[in-house]
């Protein structure tokens, strides 16, 4: 059997989770989905999929089961509850998280797996709302790396890179470290707007000069120009970014590594978290910025 005949059993067809669904489907992926609201399963199957009305069953009817949800609670409930994934596998199967969540978590269940003859990837990802929509995810694997080659046309799908990052656990470490350096770049970014605002400069030349130099870089390319008009539609939800910055900082303090800028940029999120900020994009963060500065950067148009 081809892999494209393999069945894939989607449990999370959320903001990133659906448009990645419906990439399977177009590449002739059977895929299987199930969500917690039933809106997002209804339009997969609208498009050519099937829905499930519980974890389990989708499990139970796929070969490969891929899970993108919110942290690691829930990931850790959908694997073990009782209509849960765990509860539908018989053994052969793969199961490929590609939640953001900690280490140890994933390490637990892939041991866990294991005894079950259940084969495991921790393969989070990056990339945003747009990545996830054009198939152009950076996903990063922890996991056996014979599992990886099985279903890496699988993982191409939804990425435009695919990398190898070690053993279970690995993706997930990789992630946080994806996680500090956007976050903290975020931060950065609100930062020299606000400034360049209360210091008078033409922001629109700010973002084009800065662009252009050592500065560069994707936040700037991609979300300044939305960030200057006050436009946060999220294409990542900055209450997700702010889980993620525990994570990191707590896996900090286990491995004992200092992130002194990090857990102020946690704060900044707990901050947009506080004032009702958290479906905003996680570039809302200036917001919080603005509100310590008393004033907007925003250009007329």
């Amino acid at each position: 059997m081809s892999q494209s005949q393999n069945t894939v059993g989607f449990v999370g067809l959320g903001l990133m989770g659906k448009p990645m669904a419906k990439n399977l489907l177009d590449a002739g992926y059977p895929v299987v989905g199930h969500n917690r609201s039933q809106e997002p399963v209804e339009e997969i199957v609208e498009y050519g999929g099937d829905g499930a009305d519980t974890a389990k069953e989708a499990a139970s009817r796929a070969d490969v089961v891929i899970t993108c949800l919110p942290d690691s609670d829930v990931v850790a409930d959908v694997m073990r509850a009782e209509d849960a994934i765990i509860a539908g596998l018989d053994g052969g199967e793969t199961v490929i998280d590609m939640s953001t969540i900690s280490p140890t978590v994933t390490e637990d269940l892939a041991e866990d797996l294991a005894e079950m003859g259940v084969e495991m990837l921790d393969a989070p990802i990056s990339g945003g709302e747009e990545g996830a929509i054009d198939g152009t995810l950076s996903i990063m694997v922890g996991g056996d790396a014979d599992v990886l080659a099985t279903h890496r046309d699988l993982l191409d799908v939804m990425g435009e890179t695919v990398t190898h990052c070690g053993p279970s656990g690995s993706g997930q470490v990789t992630k946080a470290c994806n996680q500090i350096v956007v976050a903290n770049t975020m931060e950065a970014i609100s930062e020299a707007l606000v400034f360049a605002e209360k210091a008078g400069a033409d922001l629109q030349a700010v973002v084009d000069a800065i662009s252009g130099g050592a500065a560069g870089c994707w936040a700037l390319d991609n979300r300044a120009p939305q960030m200057i008009r006050g436009e946060f539609d999220p294409g990542f939800f900055a209450s997700y970014q702010y889980k993620d910055l525990r994570i990191a900082t707590d896996a900090g303090e286990a491995f004992g590594s200092p992130m002194p800028i990090t857990e102020v940029t946690h704060e900044m999120y707990k901050s947009m978290e506080a004032n009702g900020m958290g479906r905003d994009d996680n570039s809302g963060v200036m917001q919080v910025v603005e509100l310590l500065a008393g004033t907007e950067a925003r250009i007329d148009e």
